[in-house]
């Protein structure tokens, strides 16, 4: 099994200030999360400022999973995380040292799977990925469990106003409409959905 693939994004601003303690703090916990990232055996594909060219970059790269690296106010990130995991979502861990509430529910919001608030020792990153992988991949499952029974209703729906359309046409039992429809699509090697779908394409068009 290969090993995850990460992008970092972080907020560091531009380098050439490092004596401002602010900047050598979050200078050293972008360190220390490069360090346990490659302890913890993960590739680091890229690391990534926040900037509106964040959703094309990760476009290309396709990585695994994104790694969010913010000092505090996070929400232009999270602006730019959204953008370009609108189509394709991937499982996104954010190390932070803000406890606000308002700021957890945003990042929830926009689709961050673990919210991590301070403590960025290198031994922890490993089980938190861990965690995270799982949760995401639990909740698209979900997702995907809840997008087929919607599909399946919405397809049970077609159908029975197909059944009630011949059912008034021809004047027909409620079996014996079912059994007409199955018979077409057995004969056109059609879903019985399809062919209940092209019934009331047609009454639709002859009014």
């Amino acid at each position: 099994m290969r090993n995850l693939r990460i992008v970092v994004v972080n907020t560091i601003i531009a380098a050439g200030e490092e004596d401002d303690l602010v900047l050598q703090g979050q200078a050293a916990r972008a360190e220390a999360l490069r360090v346990g990232l490659l302890e913890a055996g993960y590739d680091i594909v890229a690391s990534l400022p926040a900037d509106m060219y964040l959703p094309e970059r990760i476009a290309q790269l396709q990585p695994d999973m994104i790694i969010i690296d913010a000092e505090s106010d996070a929400r232009d990130v999270l602006e730019h995380i959204v953008m370009a995991t609108r189509d394709e979502r991937r499982p996104i861990v954010m190390f932070t040292q803000s406890e606000d509430t308002a700021s957890m529910d945003a990042a929830m919001a926009a689709g961050v799977t673990a919210y991590i608030v301070a403590g960025l020792q290198s031994e922890r990153i490993k089980p938190v990925l861990n965690v995270a992988l799982a949760r995401f991949k639990q909740e698209q499952k979900l997702l995907s469990e809840l997008h087929d029974t919607r599909h399946k209703l919405a397809e049970r729906k077609v159908i029975e106003r197909a059944k009630g359309l011949l059912m008034a046409r021809h004047q027909l039992s409620e079996d014996l409409a079912y059994q007409k429809l199955r018979n077409l699509a057995m004969n056109k090697n059609l879903k019985l959905s399809e062919v209940a779908q092209r019934l009331l394409d047609v009454e639709d068009l002859l009014g």
